[in-house]
């Protein structure tokens, strides 16, 4: 049996109700991802800067497992990496092996308890830890699994992954090692999931059937890197060697690199990495991220031109989008907006005036800049509308003759269950007026948030885009095609049910 400590410095940020730099009107990044097989080097360093790449995909909380003589080390907490690990940490955590993981909560509390990795010990002693980045939608049967076994308890409040945590360890034994219980397991795991998990010793990783969520595979001199996304790989020196595959399981130690497959593979990748989630850095089944929103951009400029005399993008995520509308439409491109990068996250009471000091605080108008100007506001995407409304009203106040809003992506209209957190379809912008047509939604959300003109990129433009086959992209957030069905005792679910049903029945 391997030794572990599981350690935090503090935990009572779950006793305050926080909001996020964006006042709660944009889309979560869920969550990131990372693992490292590298003796002799130093793997709690190499996550630490991993992590640190991955930052935009969870800002909640942080946390690593190093395996080595020592044990299995686990160490988490609330924050950002830079928050949670510090130098003289970092040096006590030695060892071969490491994972990591940073989280925003889309299934389960912000208590630290749901904090990743999450640690389990077989009844045979063997420890193993694991991290997470999605959705599991038969969470509920999971978890009868897991009670049925005595792993929790009726009424235990844990999330997806510490349910498969628990099944993972369960599955070990004398005859049966983690590399068997993962084989077992996961056949029977639906929903998303990109994991990377350890005993100590191996790194294994492992990705859904259908590959809602990257993960992808790097080389070191001397040893073999896992992550969400390439620009982790870039960030740690690793080569890039290809992508884990949908129901793909890999293990990777002294061994060498061994692989086998669990499921047959059912491409299905979220469109809104390409949008919004993963860095402009990042390449995804070939495609560049950035060069994916500088096409948008251009398509969107030809399908909805407007009459501007300055482009500017809502810093970072629409940047791209606004170089490429610039580019195409001939309107000069300028930065309109200036945002405060230490602005991160407050845990105070999110009243909707300190939602609104919030977004003053994130981004300010160059007033200089915009004065007198027709101006063409590129936003990647647009989910309760609060901070399209906020920005369009200082852009006014600071001298902007016109504002006319152009979004990067599709009307959400549809909340996602694999793996990022919007609202309730009734919270949604794109819901609020009744019409299901694209001109009067258009029209209402327009009306909604005081823009001039408002324009969104068509789900068939946004798709070519990317470079992608249609039928290999989950765009169930914009259209309710949901390819991995709806999760069970979920109470956003059932309205969406609701929904769909009705539209059904309609027809």
């Amino acid at each position: 049996m391997m030794n572990c400590v599981v350690a935090n410095t503090f935990t009572d940020h779950a006793e305050h109700n926080d909001f996020d730099d964006h006042g709660e009107t944009e889309p979560r990044e869920e969550c990131g991802v990372f693992g490292v097989w590298a003796p002799g080097q130093e793997v709690s360093k190499l996550t630490y800067f991993g992590l640190y790449a991955i930052q935009h995909r969870g800002q909640e909380a942080a946390g690593m497992a190093v395996g080595g003589e020592d044990g299995l080390l686990v160490f988490k907490d609330m924050g950002l990496v830079s928050n949670v690990f510090d130098e003289s940490l970092l040096e006590s955590l030695q060892g071969d092996v490491a994972i990591g993981h940073n989280r925003y909560s889309t299934a389960g509390g912000k208590e630290w308890a749901n904090v990743q990795p999450m640690f389990g010990t077989s009844k045979h002693g063997q420890d193993v830890a694991l991290a997470h980045n999605g959705n599991l939608t038969n969470y509920l049967e999971l978890r009868s699994m897991a009670e049925e076994r005595g792993l929790i308890t009726e009424g235990d409040t844990s999330s997806d992954t510490a349910v498969m945590s628990a099944l993972l360890a369960d599955g070990v034994g004398d005859d049966n090692s983690i590399l068997d219980s993962a084989a077992r397991l996961l056949p029977h795991v639906q929903g998303a999931f990109s994991l990377t998990f350890t005993d100590g010793n191996t790194l294994y990783a492992a990705r859904d059937p259908h590959g809602v969520r990257p993960l992808v595979l790097g080389r070191l001199e001397r040893g073999w890197v896992v992550a969400s996304e390439t620009c982790a790989l870039d960030i740690v020196g690793a080569q890039f060697i290809r992508e884990i595959e949908p129901g793909e399981l890999i293990a990777i130690d002294e061994a060498g690199l061994r692989t086998q497959r669990f499921a047959e593979t059912k491409h299905k990748g979220c469109v809104f990495e390409y949008v919004y989630l993963a860095r402009p850095d990042s390449t995804i089944r070939g495609r560049n991220v950035n060069a994916t929103r500088l096409e948008i951009g251009k398509r969107l400029a030809q399908t909805h031109p407007a009459d501007g005399d300055l482009v500017i993008p809502v810093p970072e995520s629409g940047t791209p989008a606004a170089v490429g509308y610039a580019r195409e439409s001939g309107i000069p491109f300028g930065q309109g907006l200036v945002k405060n990068a230490y602005v991160q996250r407050t845990f105070i009471q999110p009243t909707q005036t300190l939602r609104q000091l919030g977004i003053r605080l994130k981004l300010n108008p160059l007033r200089e800049v915009i004065e007198g100007q027709r101006l063409v506001v590129v936003d990647d995407s647009i989910v309760r509308g609060n901070t399209q409304r906020a920005l369009i009203k200082m852009l006014r106040e600071a001298g902007a003759a016109e504002v006319h809003v152009r979004i990067a992506s599709p009307p959400v209209k549809w909340p996602c269950f694999y793996g990022i957190d919007f609202a309730t379809p009734a919270e949604l912008i794109a819901n609020i007026g009744g019409d299901d047509s694209l001109e009067g939604m258009t029209e209402t959300i327009r009306n909604a948030i005081g823009a001039d003109t408002l324009g969104f990129v068509s789900i068939d433009e946004m798709v070519a885009a990317t470079e992608q086959p249609a039928n290999q992209l989950c765009t169930a957030c914009f259209d309710g095609n949901y390819p991995l069905g709806l999760p069970e005792g979920n109470s956003n679910a059932d309205a969406v049910r609701t929904l769909l049903n009705s539209a059904e029945s309609a027809e």
